[in-house]
């Protein structure tokens, strides 16, 4: 394996992990989660889409102001 694809790797699941342990004590909007692990909001969204479509997350509700939907763990 090259030893980028080794880095990016590393990286995602540090990130991954993050996410995963933000997300274990409430439901979060991409901005909350920015704000939180004070990580750009294009970097969330990358890797939040990615955490969805592998099964780790899954889309919550709409916020009370309907702008915005929560992500939980998928249980």
């Amino acid at each position: 394996m090259p030893e980028q694809a080794k880095e990016n790797l590393k990286e995602f699941n540090g990130i991954k992990k993050r996410i995963i342990d933000a997300l274990k004590d409430e439901d979060l909007t991409i901005k909350q989660l920015t704000e939180k692990l004070q990580i750009p909001s294009d970097e969330v969204v990358y890797y939040l889409m990615s955490l969805i479509k592998y099964g780790f997350v899954k889309t919550g509700d709409i916020d009370d102001m309907d702008e915005y939907y929560t992500y939980k763990l998928n249980k």
